[in-house]
């Protein structure tokens, strides 16, 4: 070491200590397989320490010089990098400590930097006093590690059950120890090593702190001494000593002396133990099959020189110190003697067995039986170990075995003596001097020994032999092995012992005596024999002629005594009023009688209370009657303890319900207690007086103690209502009064001889109330004030006695007041760590205190609630408040700071620190306590790191374990543990309740948050970091860190896996809490690396609780989800990424691959085929963890019922249903087990009685069923949890974090894995329908990403062509996952219509794959030849499209039927989707299956009738205040649907038929045109829900988009379906017309105008009405009427769109939103090119239609050139040039023209844009990053939305603005040209009627009156009415004049610039297309018509 001299800084002295210590303990004691090579290393690393046991390392002057430079030169510290300086100080305190323990200064300098380490685990400690712990537990470590391993050896009395080469390990080296002088080395530890010399040594160093160190310091040097005495002793249990260390260990135990109160200390009792055990042979007796083996290791038979020594040395004269202990040294080794005489090798050793009787002469000389009582019993310790007491068992009975001479002696002298003590009392003389008291003493010593006996071995069978005639299977002894088998010899010398010590018994030994059966009574079976033998006793002498029956020793003769002393006693009564009353004469009983009756009633109270039998043969006997003699003698004037005894007695028989009910009738017939007053009568009688006269002023209580004992035993069987009725008020009531006044509130003020007596009152008494609380069920009646008539006067009747507590508890009254101070009382003794009288009691009192608080708190809410409703004048405060007041003593609210207390305490009280941690919870539960609270707990500093310490140390406890609910508390180590358990649990209850409440709460103060200042400041540490206490939070992750760095997993996992599971919820709460959430997420990440941790050993599985396991999981997950989320948020690349691919990688990790690829291929059934290469990869972690969710739930089966109705039962359970803490639904059991025991109490007659057993046993199975029903709510409840957790984890990687950490490719085989998975999971048989929700939500989540994934990939350019089909996921992949799709779809049935929508939208995002992106139309397309075309081969978007369909084909009509169904009725959402979904699919099936279907099957027709139904609903939408929308989606998605039908011309046809247009006639929502002024003002603020007059917007146009396909899909019966529409146009004509005179022109308005137009442009011609049907002329007129005025209205539209009013509405789009102005514009731009475009179509169609040529063809524009605007372009005031007439008159041709004028600029426009677009989609990645940015500001919402797109996926967004705006270019174009072509084609049919055949007319021939023109709107197909005539009518209307104008202006206008342009649109865009030459030709005629020469 010199060497080297790095310091260890977890310190040599304890660190490896510690760590060796948990290696064998966990080898050895919890049998741990795993670690035995571990230990085997440890033993090996620490043999030293064992050989040299308890030797420091010595000091040394270089070490020394090397620490005193350590402040300037620094000094290397194991582990770390360099030296490191240390501060002056800690040098200092090192040479002290160094100096204290006398060990080297860098042991020292070690020990006091792990102090400093360890220092949050000793809150107000310095790191010296840890540093003294340290040391010491260092020691102590050692010294347990050394007991344990001698332990573990094979020996001759105990085993162990190890496993063979581990007991071999240890023996061997365990021996190497002993043959290295371990014996002498620890005789000499234990003797030099002693509390007093250490703590003087301590003391003068200051080193001891507060109390609570030194108390644990004085514990630790205690448990060191008692470790070495038991590793001697426990050696000598198994193998013996050798001679030397025999001889050595008698040497010491000469020096030893006892304790002041004559009993050995435990670490000396331990020591004689081991001497004991070295001289033991009785295992020779026992004939094990090692015995033999055994014996030769035995150096008492194989030794001669052993026993010679050990001989010699105990028989030498010279007296020990304990001249007791000498005697039972001596005894032991007479009785060894005695043995080995027996045996055939002790025949060579016959010198020294000769010598045993001499022997047992001199112990019985020293008092050996009277040591053994005083000395060993009186030691506590004893009875705490089970060898120590087997091994005096046997000294006892060999004694009297093997030496029945000795025993003969001594019943003979004890006779002898009695005589002559007999003789001395009749002739007054002295007492013989020479009286001893052998023989009492012994019987004295059985009777002590066996009436304790704490581990239930019941030895004293031994000494009961049973006689034939009590052969009875349940009570053969304990060597009974058959019936009639004889008893060992031994046992038959036991029992005549008993029997003939009983025969003729002189008068000195029958207390003695007695004492001594009660002892041997003690056990149910010894009990039992008792009994008998003193039955027999009586029996044998009951024919005797005398009147007195024989042996004194019989229930006859104790009994017939009492009755003696009964009549004696109850001849002088004494009259109450008496006043001697007070001083009873004791007449009739001597002190001798006394304590002889004392003795017996303590025999029949032990022998009643162990065996029934007896208690009832007893009390039931005719001639004694017990009780009735015992409560006479209570009257009378008796010593108070002899009525105490009594009272016990009485007590041990109201053990059986059936004796205590007549027990308190005769109790209150006695009136011990008195309850009713005599008439007359001055002051009051019995126990009270007795109580507050004799007892107060003896000081002492017996009375009032037995008193309590008794009512505690006989209320636990309930308290008969009818209790003294006839002469008061029934009830319990004054017996309650009486313990409450005269017990309870005065015993702290009451005067005690003996101090612990105070504590015993105070825990007698409360025990009771906290019985009768416990057993108290508020109930209605009880709030009701019923009366008693009594002798004829009504009275109040008494409420139950529960009732009264609890009314008491609920008021300041003085008993709570009492019950709180006790309570600091309590915490204030417990806190000076000292011992005093009567701490038990005190501890038990304050536990009863504590459990009548908690119960309060259960049922006050009940109990108020009932109080409330009965109206009652009861006055009750809330328990939780009252607990806020003021402490008179301390005069603080300190009332629950006192009770929090306690858990500072849990280590040596764990049951108070339990109740304690209860109350709490209840009280935290409170929002408005907590914040006082806080208050409370922080206002004092010292009290609040108190407190702190206290939390923390209950979470910290190692020795808590969670056990089954109620398993057997025999054991009360178990008992502790389970307790210490459940505080943990209460307190992480409390700490969830609380963090759900507002801030401050207790939560956070315990976990470590500010609590003064706001929360989210805290900046949590790693404890003692910058003085940061250790709080809960800590102590939650060092619980759960345990056992995460090893494979196995986290520790708690497994070993409490509830406690786990609230640890981890706790850890979630604090990160999904705002407040909280920064602060812990920070720490967890950096100081714990929590998550990680934890996620790798996901997923946990625990066989024997998989509820838990799953709530453990789900709590990590969310968690997880949180952690992704927040790291995403903050870009912590890293942390994500590692989290990432934790959760999601195959590959093995590096740093453990659990092998789990051999698991792997059976459940990778499906899509095993998918991987070929499986075999390298392991399961990804989160498919493993939904591995162990198992969807399938084992249903309990219905109840099979013969007496009860099964309706009825089911209505009573789900009566007694609540919703837990955890939020499930569940059955209240108890409560439910009242209502049905009630039920069956209630049944009267003869017959019900008899069936009660089985009517029991139905309530038991109902009960069992609904304990079922509970367990199956809670799993399906956390497989919900646990589903639900994991989908929000797997969305939280697929959508929050950053996409590029999972590439494109991984990312959709990780969706197909999961998928796939849940498919697999959730349509196995057996899978519950409760998960069947969230799969389908999480399928819903994944598909959507599997969608956006493979788009995004295609997108970004990957091989579209790729061989394997699309993007990286195989085709086959999709097929499967389509495939299980749709079997989920089918497999849900009827039901779960909620749940389809999930699918039906998963099923949408699936085909949205196969869709193709919108490409850019760069208008060369057309170029290509048709037949190249045809002949591409099939791209990868329809070869999938085409086999998804076939897919979906395959599962025919079921499928079919499922989706339709869902479409025409059930929940909205779902009917959208399937709606959606049908047309998804009608739009990709070529064949028309699905068509076929939806029409032959009715569900076509069923679909279109609906929408009369929608007509009401639609019209409230319709109505200012915004309803509820659901109707106009459903609405819009039947119209799409409708409209995809109507797309081809079958379904056109077909919604004909179906009278769709009919239907829609029928609606009149489409009339109820909302007025746009009046709901600007109801705007909705959010903007969601949009304006009436959009809605009404949003109702219409998918009206008027379906008719336009069906116009157009009609081809063949086009006139059929246009006379249809035009019927509607004619019903809703207001509306239309309406529409079309509008004078606001919104965006909205003109796209509903281009759709109308459209429509108008297809069916308002004048063929149309033929082809309806029969038509009469009138309506045929009036139809006429309104076609020609939708001309009129269209022709007016275009004249204010092409002229008038473009550009203002273009500009005023641009003001209302500034925002979105590009794109606003360009949607005005097409929709008014779209209107124009219709109109002109319109105006093409009615010329075509009138005529073919153009003389006959009608005039629509009038012969006028002007344009609409001043020609320079220049717009001038619009309004002026044209007039405001222009509705009346037909527009002018110069409109057109002005029409084609612009239409062929903006052609020009569009194109050079158009290019650009192009050029910019081409060149994308050269694109600058403005440029980008500002094509990416359309797509995104909000202000710096751009910012935060990462680079890859603002390419693709600016990718697709260019795609939108090519193709709205190109839309433009074709509507541009267009619009070129029908211009040019109307303005020629117009000029050429005009110029050439139009004939003028004069001015003067015009019609008064008339219009300036008349366009002529018919053609002779309107039948002749106006044939002749109308011509030159017209004809006569236009002038000379007129024509030659408009002549010059057209050629002016029409010049060569525009025709230049005309050629060129055709040059650059119509070649293209079919029309090649078009513009040409028209150009060329109507250049021809201008240039004619005048006519």
């Amino acid at each position: 070491m010199a060497a080297q001299m790095a310091v260890n800084s977890g310190a040599s002295l304890w660190g490896p200590l510690k760590e060796l210590w948990e290696t064998v303990d966990g080898a050895v004691l919890r049998k741990q397989p795993e670690i035995f090579h571990l230990l085997d290393l440890q033993l090996k690393k620490h043999k030293a320490n064992f050989l040299s046991l308890f030797k420091n390392p010595p000091k040394s002057a270089e070490q020394r010089e090397k620490v005193r430079k350590a402040s300037t030169e620094g000094i290397a510290i194991q582990g770390q990098q360099g030296s490191r300086l240390l501060p002056e100080q800690l040098l200092k305190e090192a040479f002290i400590l160094s100096d204290l323990f006398d060990i080297g200064e860098l042991a020292a300098l070690e020990l006091l930097l792990a102090g400093e380490q360890q220092q949050p685990h000793f809150p107000g400690l310095t790191r010296g006093l840890v540093a003294v712990l340290l040391y010491w537990d260092g020691k102590l470590c050692v010294a347990h590690s050394l007991r344990t391993l001698i332990q573990s050896r094979q020996g001759k009395t105990f085993t162990l059950d190890l496993s063979g080469e581990l007991v071999a390990l240890t023996t061997r080296f365990t021996d190497e120890l002993m043959s290295q002088g371990l014996t002498k080395r620890i005789l000499t530890l234990v003797s030099e090593i002693s509390v007093t010399r250490e703590f003087e040594k301590l003391q003068k160093e200051r080193g001891l702190g507060n109390e609570k160190h030194r108390k644990e310091v004085s514990d630790l040097i205690k448990e060191c001494r008692q470790a070495l005495a038991d590793s001697l002793f426990l050696w000598t249990c198994q193998s013996p000593l050798t001679k030397d260390d025999t001889l050595a260990l008698i040497g010491y135990l000469e020096t030893v002396t006892a304790q002041a109160d004559g009993s050995l200390d435990s670490v000396n009792l331990a020591l004689v133990m081991a001497l004991l055990y070295c001289l033991d042979v009785s295992f020779i007796e026992q004939g094990t099959e090692d015995r033999e083996d055994l014996l030769q290791a035995l150096p008492l038979l194989t030794e001669r020189q052993y026993v010679s020594a050990v001989h010699s040395r105990l028989m030498d004269g010279q007296t020990w110190k304990l001249p007791g202990l000498q005697a039972v040294c001596k005894l032991a080794w007479a009785l060894t003697l005695r043995v080995l005489s027996q045996l055939p090798q002790g025949s060579a050793l016959v010198e020294f067995t000769e010598a045993d009787e001499v022997l047992a002469d001199q112990a019985l000389k020293g008092d050996v039986f009277l040591f053994m009582k005083e000395g060993v019993l009186g030691c506590e310790s004893f009875a705490q170990e089970e060898f120590y007491i087997r091994r005096l068992h046997s000294l006892i009975t060999d004694f009297l075995a093997l030496m029945p001479m000795k025993v003969k002696q001594l019943r003979n002298r004890a006779d002898e003596d009695a005589r002559l003590v007999h003789m001395s009392l009749q002739m007054d003389s002295e007492l013989p001097s020479s009286v001893r008291k052998d023989l009492d003493h012994l019987m004295i010593l059985i009777g002590e020994f066996y009436s304790k006996d704490p581990f239930g071995l019941e030895l004293g069978l031994e000494f009961w032999c049973p006689t034939e005639s009590l052969q009875h299977t349940s009570l053969q002894g304990s060597y009974l092995g058959m019936a009639l088998q004889r008893p060992p010899h031994k046992q038959v010398v036991l029992s005549k012992f008993v029997r003939q010590m009983g025969d003729l018994l002189p008068s000195t030994l029958y207390i003695s005596y007695l004492r001594m059966l009660k002892g041997l009574a003690n056990g149910p079976q010894c009990a039992h024999y008792c009994f008998t033998l003193l039955k027999t006793n009586g029996a044998t002498h009951s024919d005797n002629i005398q009147g007195v029956s024989g042996s004194p020793v019989s229930w006859e003769h104790f009994f017939h005594s009492l009755m003696l002393y009964h009549e004696n006693l109850r001849r002088d009564f004494p009259n109450p009023d008496a006043a001697q009353y007070r001083h009873p004469p004791l007449r009739g009983i001597t002190q001798r009688e006394l304590e002889g009756l004392t003795s017996f009633l303590q025999l029949l109270t032990t022998i009643i209370t162990w065996s029934e039998n007896a208690r009832l043969a007893l009390c039931e006997h005719p001639q004694w009657t017990p009780a009735v003699v015992m409560l006479g003698l209570l009257q009378c004037s008796v010593p108070p303890v002899l009525k105490a005894e009594l009272l016990h007695c009485l007590a041990a028989f109201g053990k059986s319900p059936e004796i205590a009910a007549s027990l308190w009738q005769s109790l209150e017939y006695t009136q011990i207690l008195q309850t009713v007053r005599a008439p007359g009568q001055r002051q009051a009688a019995g126990i009270e007086v007795e109580l507050n006269e004799i007892e107060s002023s003896c000081e002492e209580y017996p009375l009032a103690r037995g008193f309590c004992h008794l009512t505690s035993i006989l209320v636990e069987s309930g308290v008969p209502a009818n209790l003294g009725a006839g002469l008061r008020v029934p009830g319990f009531q004054p017996y309650l009064n009486f313990l409450r006044d005269s017990v309870f509130l005065p015993f702290p003020t009451r005067a005690y001889r003996r101090p612990a007596e105070k504590w015993e009152v105070a825990d007698a008494v409360l025990e009771v109330f906290h019985k009768l609380l416990r057993d108290y069920e508020p109930q209605p009646s009880d709030f009701v004030q019923e009366m008693v008539e009594l002798q004829g006067e009504q009275l109040p009747a008494d409420k139950p006695p529960g009732h009264s507590i609890l009314f008491h508890l609920l008021n300041d009254s003085p008993m709570l007041a009492l019950c709180l101070s006790l309570l600091e009382e309590g915490v204030r003794q417990l806190d000076t760590y000292a011992p005093f009288p009567g701490k038990k009691h005190l501890e038990s009192a304050v536990l009863h205190c504590l459990c009548l608080l908690d119960l309060a708190l259960q049922k006050e809410v009940m109990f108020m609630d009932f109080l409330r409703e009965s109206q009652s004048s009861l006055l009750v405060s809330p328990l939780e408040q009252l607990l806020q007041g003021v402490s008179p003593q301390t005069r603080r609210a300190d009332h629950i700071v006192n009770i929090a207390r306690y858990l500072y305490h849990s280590s040596s009280n764990p049951e108070a620190a339990f109740q304690s941690a209860k109350i709490l919870r209840h009280i935290a539960n409170y929002p408005n306590i907590q914040n006082r609270l806080v208050g409370d707990f922080t206002h004092d500093q010292s009290v609040s790191d108190k407190l702190m310490a206290g939390f923390v140390e209950c979470l910290d406890n190692e020795e808590a374990e969670e056990g089954t609910e109620k398993e057997d508390d025999s054991d009360p180590q178990k008992k502790a543990s389970r307790i210490r358990h459940e505080t943990q649990i209460h307190i992480l209850n409390l700490l969830i309740t609380s963090l759900e409440l507002k801030t401050p709460n207790l939560a956070l103060y315990l976990l470590g948050y500010e609590v003064k200042k706001p929360v989210s400041t805290t900046n949590l540490q790693d404890p003692g970091v910058l003085g940061c206490p250790r709080s809960c939070l800590h102590a939650i992750l060092s619980l759960l860190r345990q056992g995460t760095e090893k494979r196995s997993g986290p520790v708690l996992t497994q070993q409490a896996p509830h406690l786990a599971e609230l640890c981890y919820q706790v850890i979630y709460q604090l990160c999904a809490c705002p407040d909280t959430s920064g602060p812990t997420m920070r720490y967890l990440r950096t100081s714990q690396d929590f998550l990680f941790s934890h996620l790798q050993h996901l997923p946990f599985i625990l066989p024997n609780n998989q509820i838990a396991a799953l709530s453990q999981m789900s709590w990590l997950m969310k968690t997880a989800a949180i952690e992704l989320r927040v790291t995403s948020l903050n870009r912590q690349r890293s942390h994500t990424q590692r989290l990432v691919s934790l959760l999601l990688d195959d590959q093995p990790h590096t740093q453990h691959t659990d092998g789990e690829s051999g698991m792997e291929e059976e459940t990778r059934s499906v899509s095993g085929f998918l991987h070929f290469d499986t075999v390298s990869k392991v399961r990804r972690k989160l498919l493993s963890v939904l591995d162990a969710i198992d969807f399938s739930q084992d249903m309990p089966e219905l109840l099979q019922l013969d007496f009860f109705e099964r309706a009825q039962i089911e209505q009573v359970i789900s009566n007694c249903e609540h919703v837990n803490e955890q939020g499930h639904t569940v059955c209240n059991v108890k409560l439910l087990h009242r209502v049905l025991v009630a039920e069956v109490n209630a049944l009267q007659g003869m017959a019900a009685i008899g069936q009660r057993p089985l009517l029991m046993e139905e309530v038991t199975s109902i009960l069992q069923q609904v304990v079922e029903r509970n367990r199956v709510r809670r799993s399906l409840s956390a497989k919900r949890h646990a589903l639900r957790s994991w989908r929000s984890l797997v969305e939280t990687l697929l959508t929050a974090c950053p996409s590029d950490l999972i590439p494109a490719d991984d990312r959709q085989l990780i969706i197909r894995d999961l998928l796939l998975d849940l498919h697999d999971k959730v349509l196995s048989e057996d899978a519950a329908g409760e998960l069947m929700p969230i799969v389908a939500g999480a399928v819903f989540t994944l598909t959507a990403h599997l969608s956006q994934s493979v788009l995004s990939e295609q997108q970004q350019g990957a091989g579209l062509e790729a061989s394997s089909g699309f993007a990286s996921i195989a085709n086959s992949a999709l097929h499967l996952i389509l495939r299980k799709l749709l079997d989920f779809i089918l497999c849900t049935g009827g039901g779960y219509q909620r749940l389809r929508a999930h699918l039906y939208g998963s099923l949408l995002y699936y085909l949205q794959i196969a869709q193709k992106p919108e490409e850019p139309d760069t208008l060369q397309t057309a170029g290509k030849a048709m037949w190249e075309r045809l002949t591409a081969p099939e791209d990868g978007f329809s070869k999938l499209q085409r086999e998804n369909l076939a897919i979906i084909e395959s599962y025919g009509k079921s499928l079919m039927e499922v989706v339709c169904r869902d479409a025409c009725d059930g929940h909205e959402i779902s009917r959208m989707l399937a709606l959606a979904v049908l047309d998804r699919i009608l739009s990709i099936d070529r064949q028309n299956q699905w068509l076929l279907y939806v029409c032959n099957s009715g569900y076509l027709r069923s679909l279109v009738e609906s929408l009369r139904q929608d007509d009401v609903a639609l019209q409230s939408l319709l109505t200012p205040q915004p309803p509820l929308l659901k109707p106009l989606y459903i609405y819009e998605s039947k119209m799409a649907l409708l409209t995809r039908v109507a797309k081809t011309g079958q379904g056109a046809v077909e919604l004909l038929r179906c009278g769709l247009v009919a239907q829609l006639i029928e609606c009149q929502v489409f009339d109820m045109v909302p007025d746009s002024e009046t709901h600007r003002v109801m705007r909705d603020p959010s903007g969601f829900i949009p304006s009436p007059l959009d809605r009404y917007r949003q109702i219409l146009s998918p009206t008027l988009r379906l008719f336009q396909v069906i116009l157009t899909s009609t081809t063949m019966n086009h006139q059929q379906g246009a006379a249809q529409v035009l019927q509607w146009l004619i019903v809703h004509a207001d509306t239309i017309q309406a529409l079309l005179r509008s004078q606001e022109l919104s965006m909205g308005a003109l796209q509903e105008l281009s759709l109308l137009t459209g429509i108008i442009s297809k069916t308002a011609l004048p063929g149309v009405l033929e082809m309806g049907g029969e038509v009469n002329g009138a309506a045929l007129l009036e139809f006429q009427g309104h076609i020609n005025r939708f001309q009129h209205l269209c022709l007016s539209l275009l004249s204010r769109l092409a002229g008038s009013e473009r550009e203002r509405l273009l500009k005023q789009a641009e003001i209302a939103a500034p925002g979105e102005s590009a794109e606003r514009r360009e949607e005005m731009e097409v929709a008014m090119q779209q209107v124009c475009a219709n109109i002109m179509e319109y105006c093409q169609t009615l010329l075509l239609q009138s005529s073919a040529q153009a003389q006959f063809s009608i005039c629509l524009f009038s012969p006028s050139g002007s344009e609409p605007a001043g020609r320079d372009g220049g717009r001038s005031d619009l309004s002026s040039t044209v007039p405001s007439m222009v509705y009346s008159r037909a527009p002018s041709l110069g409109l057109v023209l002005y029409l084609l004028k612009n239409s062929a600029a903006d052609f020009f426009r569009f194109h050079q844009s158009h290019r650009q677009s192009l050029g910019k989609l081409q060149s994308l990645d050269q694109l600058p990053p403005e440029e980008l940015k500002e094509l990416c500001q359309g797509l995104v919402s909000g202000p710096g939305g751009v910012e935060k797109i990462p680079s890859v996926q603002r390419n693709l967004l600016a990718k697709r603005r260019l795609v939108q705006l090519i193709n709205s270019r190109a839309k433009l174009l074709a509507l541009c040209s267009y619009v070129i072509e029908t211009c040019l084609f109307v303005l020629w049919r117009h000029l050429e009627y005009y110029l050439l055949h139009c004939t003028p007319t004069d001015p003067k021939d015009l019609l008064p009156g008339a219009g300036l023109f008349r366009s002529r709107l018919a053609d002779d197909s309107f039948g002749g009415l106006q044939a002749s005539g109308r011509r030159g009518l017209n004809l006569s209307r236009v002038s000379q004049q007129d024509l030659d104008l408009l002549k010059s202006d057209m050629a002016a206008s029409f010049g060569e610039a525009l025709q230049r342009k005309l050629l060129e649109v055709e040059g650059l865009y119509s070649q293209v297309r079919s029309r090649y030459t078009f513009i040409q030709a028209l150009v060329r005629r109507i250049r021809g018509l201008l240039r004619q020469p005048k006519s």
